[in-house]
This record gives structure tokens, sequence and C-alpha cells, in this order.
């Protein structure tokens, strides 16, 4: 497959995610059986490409994989679902695995990267893009790529996780993406000016979102939350819906509330990738649920 110029590419890593449902964690050398299992392909960044592919946009991806049945079948169902896959590069290390116990609303994680410490980026692909997407990667390939991106006049968003940002990489991120917990532990309090990137959203526990824009201006997004299943992926999806209303020119709070929408509909449903549906179904769920979206 080949695609010239892409709407979005992301850079993430590429994980088999092998998700228990427990009704508590085990205790020190104790045993305990999951009520429930979900097995399937992960990895943040790739899971909101995922979303953005449903929704019709071209789409690209940088990651690496290994020259296993795991790595062919990411690079299958990308293939599939239309992201173009000459980004991801096939390694001789072992595809990422990802095993998450879930309780309630708390997960616990343990992963093995295997080939996604292999992953480079490619300024070549990624002079293709009008958006590029970062999630679960190192300071210094966010560098490189911000850096990138910034003397090519490139939006970047970036979900940083726990990941280190120095405040030079942090003021050229145009959209910084974090978890109310995230940004509590890197600022110390939930003050949206703590940040000096361009544009912030912070999502909240419990559902909803604060952000902040390029001009200071900030609000806070509330009106969904559900019943936790299973929260594997949904601050993912909720990126997703962000990069969307950047790239359809909607406002920040738009794209937000697009965002929770898309987080609400994933906590619903085992697995990171579960809930993926196309534009035209979410627009209808929108619709029904009363949220004036500019579709």
């Amino acid at each position: 497959m080949g695609v010239d110029k892409f709407d979005v590419v992301g850079i993430g890593n590429l994980n088999y995610d092998i998700i228990l449902l427990l009704d508590r964690f085990p205790e020190f050398h104790e045993k305990v059986n999951a009520r429930g299992a979900h097995f399937g392909l992960g990895g943040a960044a790739a899971n909101t490409i995922s979303w953005l592919a449903h929704f019709r946009l071209k789409t690209g991806y940088i990651g690496a994989v290994g020259r296993d049945e795991i790595g062919k079948a990411h690079i299958e169902y990308f293939e599939r679902i239309g992201v173009d896959t000459s980004g991801i590069q096939v390694v001789d290390a072992p595809s990422g695995v990802a095993v998450v116990m879930v309780h309630g609303d708390d997960k616990r994680i343990v992963k093995y990267p295997g080939a996604n410490l292999l992953k480079r980026p490619d300024f070549n692909y990624l002079s293709r893009t009008r958006h590029i997407h970062l999630s679960s990667n190192p300071p210094e390939l966010i560098k490189s790529v911000v850096d990138f991106a910034n003397e090519k006049g490139i939006p970047v968003s970036l979900d940083i996780g726990e990941a280190p940002l120095s405040q030079d990489v942090e003021k050229r991120v145009h959209y910084l993406l974090m978890n109310e917990d995230e940004f509590r532990r890197k600022y110390g309090a939930l003050d949206p000016s703590l940040s000096k990137a361009k544009n912030l959203i912070i999502t909240l526990n419990g559902g909803g979102a604060i952000v902040r824009d390029e001009n200071g201006k900030v609000a806070e997004i509330r009106g969904l939350s559900a019943e936790v299943v299973d929260s594997t992926g949904a601050g993912d999806a909720f990126d997703a819906g962000v990069v969307y209303g950047v790239l359809n020119g909607w406002s920040l709070e738009e794209g937000a509330r697009l965002g929770m929408l898309l987080a609400y509909l994933t906590v619903q449903k085992v697995g990171a990738r579960s809930a993926i549906v196309g534009i035209n179904e979410v627009r209808d769920i929108a619709n029904k649920l009363g949220l004036e979206l500019p579709f």
C-alpha cells in the first residue's frame, strides 16, 4: 500500500495485549482465577490511529515489530483498515507484549517492549503528513520529532504519560495530552497554566477534561460517565477525538468533547479496540446522547 500524503501519522509502540478481568488482585505468592480475558492488538498511538482510520482519514504509522505472528498480525490489521504500514520496521526481536490486570477502574500493567525499543523516526515519511501523533515514546525520540515538526511547520500532538519532558520541548508541542493523575504528579497541582505547551488537554478521572487553548482560554468538559468494564485504551480513544477535531478545524473544546465520547464507548467494553466504530455511527451516538458536535 502506498499513500502520497497523510492526514496523520502515529508514532508509538505495537503490543499484543493480554487483558485479565479480576475480582481482586492476587496477594504475594497467591494465584487467583480471572473471571474474564481478552487477547488483542494494542499500543497507545496504534489504538488512536485505528480510530482515525475508521474515521476515513489517511493514516500512517511508525513503529517496530518482530518477525513473528504478532508482528504479522499488526501489519495485516492495519492494512485491513487502511493504515499505511510502510513506516513499520520488521526487526530481529520479539514483538512487544502487555499483560493487563483489571479490577474495576484500577489496572496493573506489565510490559515487555521487545521490538518497540528498536523503532526509529523516518523523517522522509513524516514529511508527507499534516499532523503527527506521539504516544509511548522515549524522550530522545520525542525531542527529535518535535524538532523536525517545528522546522517543517507540522503540528504535533503528544500523549506524554510518565515520560520526562523538558520545558524547551514542551513549549514547542502544539497539543499536550495528559491524564489528571499524570499532570498532578508532574506539576504538583491541577493548574493548566503550569504547562508551557501551546494547547493543553487534561483528561479527568470519571470522564471529561480540562482544556487550555493557545490563547489561554480554559474550559472544563463534562457530561458523560459510564460504568467502567475496562479502561484500557480509553485515553487513546480520547486522543483520537482531539486529533480528529484538530484536523477538521474544530475548537479544542469540541475535539475534547468528541474524545470524551470515544473514551465513554471504550470503557464499556473489554479491550482497547473493541469499541471502535466508523464516523457515521459515532455521529449517530452523539446525536442520541445530545452532544453537539460539528460533524
